[in-house]
């Protein structure tokens, strides 16, 4: 019978904790967008590429069509 009272004692506190966890959660918008998480997994991340930056080969292009060959002498 005493372990009652160290046990209900516990269970208030673990209950005020849940209590300010959950009320936290809501302050923070934890819970805004629950189904984008769930569906986030069901289609592909689209790749992300630079188009503003040349490729190697578009680069060795341009840069052998402004060197000056032997022949223009």
């Amino acid at each position: 019978m005493s372990v009652i009272y160290i046990l209900i004692p516990i269970a208030i506190i673990f209950t005020a904790i849940a209590i300010y966890l959950f009320f936290w959660a809501v302050k923070t918008e934890q819970f805004d967008d629950l189904e984008k998480q769930g569906m986030s997994i069901l289609f592909d991340d689209e790749p992300t590429t630079d188009k503003t930056k040349p490729t190697k080969s578009e680069t060795t292009k341009s840069n052998d069509e402004h060197t000056p060959s032997n022949t223009d002498q």
